[in-house]
């Protein structure tokens, strides 16, 4: 018995590479990868992602191996990430597609009707389990584990309905334990490959807030003379140079300012606005999508541009245009095309703004926005941004201030150049980006520094700043009232401690443990950042020192060697 669970066993596992094998393929498909990464998805991405994991679980069933006048597949693996993957509706089509086939061809002799409906159960299950998965940290063994429940399930249903029983219970003996070790982990890994395209999108992403920058470092002299059909027409042409969109076009609230790229010919400057999107945008005040060409609406029955996304321009609280990226094929725009969009629309706006206050050259030429590092965080610039604005009409000289913050932050932040700094260069940096976190969060963060004018010290530079980020962050800010964080550094023989300590929420041990191991990490990766860079750049020796108290704070130390 047991050489023939092993031969099974062995054989199962080979038809769920074949599953697998087909994963990776569809995970490099343009299309296949757009889908997967919607949050919100229409009548024909729920109908092509069925399909596509019904096919999957078909192809599952046709690679089964025969036993006991049944057969042992890897047909859940489709229908069950389907599930995961595109919700409820998803995972019931895909289920019904591969679970009717399953019964309607017979395959599998006696347990055909129970497989079919285990099938489709296995499903839905898995649709209404994407909720969880999206919330889950651990969703490679949260994906293991439900697989494995999803296929007991399957098993019982067999007892249940397979007739006589006495035969499916000899069958469900054979093939029960392969079938789900074997699902079970085909499921996680399935999982663990569509995670590594939310992973390559999120590189893209930081790409194109490094882009976002670079156009906006690009734009500066531009905006700050106004917003009109010449500074338009050069905003959109340095945009349509910098990227692989088809086209761009600015409009103010009646008419188009400008348009490069396909399309010139009839989307011409100073004409009225042609698209049915534009204008929906302008009166909804809020940004929109086109998929199709019928959706841009355009008056030009010829016109080649099939996608576009399209974002109001805001001055004061007031719409003064748009900004719109244009592609030719159908279904063209992505999902970091769409937050490139919103982060230009966002700075230009603020640009545009900030160019009446006539400060925008001098503050923001300061920065030198070259590029920006793919781990920073996009978010940080667009609520920075955001809190910019609020401050711009209300208090513009706090609004100045934080500007200038903004642009040393970034300054020092691209500076790529230099393996160390000195202290005082490192303090001004985590100074820049406090003040730029005390203007959002006001009298919940209390920042209190002790460095000696007098110490000597260099060291890599972005060393401290992660360390303060994560304490505000993960420390004071998710305490009832806010806290205190403090800047300590002590100068001794032969080194410099660098002290960075909260009276936050503290972390356990076992927190401090996984963030100083060398396990894969998703978030509070700037801790280790700075432990790696530290243990590479002098020794193990030289690792991060962290203390915590649950309830009381933390204390990090960093110690530069002289």
């Amino acid at each position: 018995m047991e050489k023939i669970l092993e031969l099974l066993f062995n054989n199962l596992t080979n038809r769920v590479t074949i599953i697998l094998i087909l994963a990776f393929m569809l995970s490099r498909i343009g299309i296949f990868r757009k889908l997967v990464s919607k949050q919100n998805l229409n009548i024909k991405d729920i109908l092509l992602l069925s399909i596509i994991f019904g096919v999957m679980g078909i192809i599952g069933t046709y690679t089964g191996i025969h036993v006991q006048g049944a057969i042992a597949n890897a047909r859940v693996i489709g229908v069950f990430v389907g599930g995961l993957l595109g919700g409820p509706t998803v995972g019931t089509l895909s289920g019904i597609i591969a679970g009717g086939h399953r019964y309607i061809t017979d395959i599998g002799g006696f347990t055909a009707f129970a497989c079919s409906i285990s099938t489709i159960i296995e499903g839905i299950m898995a649709g209404f389990l994407r909720e969880r998965l999206e919330k889950s940290r651990y969703k490679i063994l949260f994906s293991l584990s439900m697989g494995i429940v999803a296929e007991i399930i399957q098993m019982i249903i067999i007892l249940a309905l397979a007739k006589p029983f006495s035969e499916a219970l000899k069958l469900v003996k054979i093939i029960g334990i392969p079938m789900i070790v074997a699902n079970g982990i085909g499921i996680a890994v399935f999982i663990a490959i569509t995670e590594s395209i939310f992973k390559e999108i999120e590189s893209e992403s930081a790409y194109q807030a490094q882009l976002a920058l670079r156009i906006t470092n690009k734009t500066l002299s531009y905006f700050r003379k106004g917003y009109n059909e010449d500074t338009a027409n050069s905003v959109a042409r340095i945009i349509k140079d910098m990227t692989n969109i088809s086209a761009v076009s600015f409009t103010d609230n009646e008419k188009i300012l400008a348009h490069i790229g396909v399309g010139e010919d009839h989307h011409l400057p100073g004409s009225k606005i042609q698209t049915k999107l534009t204008k929906e945008v302008l009166a909804s005040k809020r940004y929109k999508v086109a998929n199709i060409k019928k959706e841009i609406g355009c008056e030009d029955p010829d016109c080649l541009l099939s996608s576009a996304i399209t974002v109001p321009l805001v001055e004061q609280d007031k719409i003064i245009g748009s900004l719109k990226l244009y592609k030719e094929g159908e279904n063209a725009i992505t999902k970091v095309d769409t937050e490139l969009a919103l982060g230009l629309a966002q700075i230009f706006s603020t640009q545009i703004e900030l160019g009446k206050l006539d400060i925008q050259r001098e503050l923001l030429a300061k920065s030198e926005l070259k590029a920006l590092q793919a781990q920073i965080n996009p978010h940080f610039l667009f609520n920075a941004i955001n809190t910019i604005v609020s401050f711009i009409r209300t208090q513009p000289e706090e609004a100045r201030e934080l500007l200038i913050h903004l642009g040393n932050y970034f300054r020092n932040n691209l500076n790529h150049d230099v393996d160390e700094v000195e202290l005082s260069k490192e303090i001004e940096n985590v100074n820049s980006y406090i003040e730029i976190e005390r203007a959002r969060f006001g009298d919940k963060l209390d920042i209190v520094y002790d460095i000696p004018e007098d110490i000597e010290c260099k060291l890599p530079p972005l060393l401290i700043q992660p360390i303060v980020e994560n304490a505000i962050k993960h420390g004071v800010l998710n305490k009832v009232g806010g806290g205190r964080v403090e800047v300590v550094a002590v100068d001794e023989e032969i080194q410099t401690k660098i002290i960075v300590r909260d009276d936050g929420i503290g972390m356990s041990q076992k927190l401090i443990d996984y963030l100083l191991s060398d396990k894969p990490i998703k978030d509070r990766i700037g801790i280790r950042n700075v432990n790696e860079r530290l243990k590479n750049k002098y020794g193990k020796e030289w690792a991060l020192d962290i203390e915590s108290v649950m309830d009381r704070g933390t204390e990090v130390t960093i110690v530069i060697p002289k």
